[in-house]
């Protein structure tokens, strides 16, 4: 998995119109390196990928048909996610999108995507952002057709601390599988392990998301709690695919990057595998589409291991 998040840079201390901020979103976008990407992900020997179309940048990396119509130039003209789709999907690999649950963030370039998706603060119903969020990941949805294998719902945040907020599990599952019935979905509250949220957010997902943040004597850590352990004791949970999502040289909180010597991150993935469970990886990756070099080796030696 990699955070593939670009944002406009400033290009005068004063700011930039809509235009100018487009043209320089779309002059990063021509610079992701897709043929380096890929070879350093094959090197990986990895399954799948997940690659984020956007989060809270207010930008997302592959035209949508809803939002350029609704909200135009928020989109990049050159379509990254879907040239690695493509390839992945001639390359036997498979290929899964990341997007958020929720436009609540506060933070520059956001008020817009928040007006066109008609989010709501405080104590609302979120019907009508519902509707409107997932006419625009339909429209994703169709336009990847089976290219697209999978789909990482994150920050399903509010849903899960306001108890007047329900999302329409159901139609958020339709919506995500339109253009692929077989298509995988999960929805992340950052829950994992056990603790004061569930695990498993609806029984209709594919897959755990499994956000964990960091290892310790090779156990699954989360946050800072330093007592809390968890590791798979059989595949499935509540019926769901036993999945764990690990930070590798970075991490998703601030502070420094958590990274792992051979001996602890191959024993942790081994043991997850023995169960029945599955692994992703996320690595750090720069504005010109390279991965961490030190990341992409560890793993490639990680997929040696496990094949030998």
């Amino acid at each position: 998995m990699v955070h593939y998040l670009i944002l406009p840079d400033p290009l005068i201390p004063d700011g930039n119109t809509p235009e100018e901020k487009t043209e320089n979103f779309n002059k990063i976008a021509r610079g992701f390196d897709a043929e380096l990407f890929l070879r350093q992900f094959s090197k990986t020997g990895a399954d799948w990928l997940i690659f984020a179309l956007g989060q809270n940048t207010g930008y997302y990396i592959s035209p949508n048909e809803f939002l350029d119509r609704e909200l135009p130039g928020r989109t990049s003209e050159r379509d990254i996610a879907l040239i690695l789709a493509e390839r992945l999907k001639r390359a036997g690999k498979r290929f899964i999108a990341y997007l958020p649950s929720e436009v609540g963030y506060k933070w520059e370039n956001m008020e817009e995507i928040r007006e066109v998706f008609k989010w709501k603060y405080g104590d609302a119903d979120q019907v009508l952002f519902q509707e409107r969020y997932l006419e625009f990941l339909r429209a994703y949805a169709l336009k990847f057709g089976d290219l697209l294998d999978g789909w990482f719902f994150d920050g399903c945040y509010e849903c899960d601390y306001n108890p007047l907020i329900k999302y329409d599990w159901s139609s958020w599952i339709a919506a995500a599988k339109a253009g692929n019935p077989r298509a995988i979905v999960t929805f992340s509250n950052a829950a994992f392990p056990l603790g004061n949220k569930e695990l498993v957010i609806t029984k209709l997902e594919d897959y755990l998301a499994g956000e964990v943040h960091y290892l310790h004597n090779g156990k699954i850590k989360f946050g800072n709690d330093k007592d809390t352990t968890y590791t798979p004791d059989s595949r499935f949970v509540r019926g769901v695919q036993w999945h764990a999502l690990l930070p590798l040289d970075s991490t998703f909180t601030w502070g420094a990057p958590y990274s792992y010597d051979d001996r602890t991150l191959f024993n942790w993935v081994k043991e997850c595998k023995a169960a029945g469970g599955a692994v992703t990886l996320n690595i750090p990756i720069s504005k010109d589409g390279r991965m961490s070099d030190k990341s992409i080796e560890q793993v490639a030696r990680l997929h040696a291991s496990l094949r030998a």
